[in-house]
């Protein structure tokens, strides 16, 4: 063999070897990226669902994007946010709920609502806060979070809340402030 191919051969040789021994397989790397438990079983873009029960409408959830998870603890998730409205008998909206993000535990039958939170009632009463739980077993929703209510009459501050899943039973703990808005509206006007 000439010189000139052999020394072609072992340089080829040696850079076959140092490219096989370049790459590494982190087998844990592998597995969680192959593992299927971490892919959805079903997956839905624009998802608008109706829940019913005896015929009467009880809810719609919205969602761009709904990821279901199969397996011991299922759960569905909507990384892009949710929109519920629920329903009354007369099948006029009671109150809804928004968030930027949201997971329900199916075992559970809970729902957790996290981001920009906003739960809003018939009568305009308004709900802010970054975690909310919705419990629908026992019909209620609520947080321990920093929440803020702002109703016709005033603004309240406070850490955590419950309420009845349509908003208008509530209870606010740790009240942190009240803001009155009637007493914002008669206030003198600055010319």
């Amino acid at each position: 063999m000439p010189a000139g191919r052999n020394y072609f051969f072992l340089a080829t040789a040696f850079l076959l070897f140092a490219f096989i021994a370049a790459c590494e397989n982190d087998i844990e790397k592998i597995k969680i990226i192959t593992q299927r438990d971490n892919l959805p079983s079903e997956s839905a873009k624009n998802i608008n669902i109706l829940y019913s029960d005896s015929g009467n409408l009880q809810m719609q959830v919205n969602s761009p994007i709904m990821d279901r998870y199969t397996g011991k603890d299922p759960y569905i998730e909507m990384p892009k946010g949710v929109k519920i409205l629920f329903f009354g008998e007369d099948k006029k909206i009671r109150s809804w709920l928004t968030s930027n993000y949201a997971i329900r535990r199916e075992n559970e039958r809970t729902m957790e609502a996290k981001r920009n939170v906003i739960v809003v009632n018939e009568k305009g009463e308004k709900l802010n806060t970054e975690q909310l739980i919705w419990d629908e077993q026992k019909q209620m929703i609520y947080s321990q979070e920093f929440v803020r209510i702002t109703t016709a009459d005033e603004i309240i501050y406070g850490d955590g809340f419950e309420s009845n899943q349509e908003f208008t039973r509530y209870k606010i703990f740790n009240i942190k402030g009240t803001i009155s808005l009637k007493d914002q509206q008669n206030a003198p006007q600055n010319p």
